[in-house]
């Protein structure tokens, strides 16, 4: 019985550790054609954001927006901010991710590209409670 109990407890505990998950980000680089991709002399009126995951630099989620959802359009000429946010499921593993994300005007030329690393880690339970003593 003490053999069943002691099986049981490890995945259990490891569980636990994904649920309380630390995610670190790295910096923010251009990557693709440059710094802003092409020239406009333009307001941008649709297009789509992808963002792409990659875990231990294998793909694992690529993933596609209406840049019009994310920000709003028409999107003037120069500078612009786009807020994005993803929640991440419990039982994702922690280790190194990278994300890069590409926009792209309605004629489907890449406006620009960024790339950033990010690690996830693991905060156990039982790790939180031996610190707060």
């Amino acid at each position: 019985m003490e053999m069943i109990q002691s099986n049981l407890i490890v995945p259990l505990f490891l569980s636990l550790c994904l649920m309380v998950a630390l995610t670190r980000a790295t910096d923010v680089k251009y990557c693709g054609k440059g710094r802003g991709g092409e020239e406009r002399n333009e307001a941008i009126s649709r297009g789509k954001l992808v963002i792409e995951v990659s875990y231990f630099g294998w793909h694992i989620h690529s993933e596609t927006h209406n840049l019009c959802a994310e920000t709003s359009c028409p999107v003037s000429i120069g500078d612009f901010v786009v807020y994005h946010s993803q929640l991440v499921p419990g039982y994702t593993p922690p280790g190194s991710y990278s994300l890069k994300m590409k926009i792209y005007d309605g004629n489907k030329s890449e406006l620009t590209c960024i790339a950033f690393d990010f690690a996830i880690g693991c905060t156990c339970p039982a790790e939180e409670e031996s610190a707060n003593e």
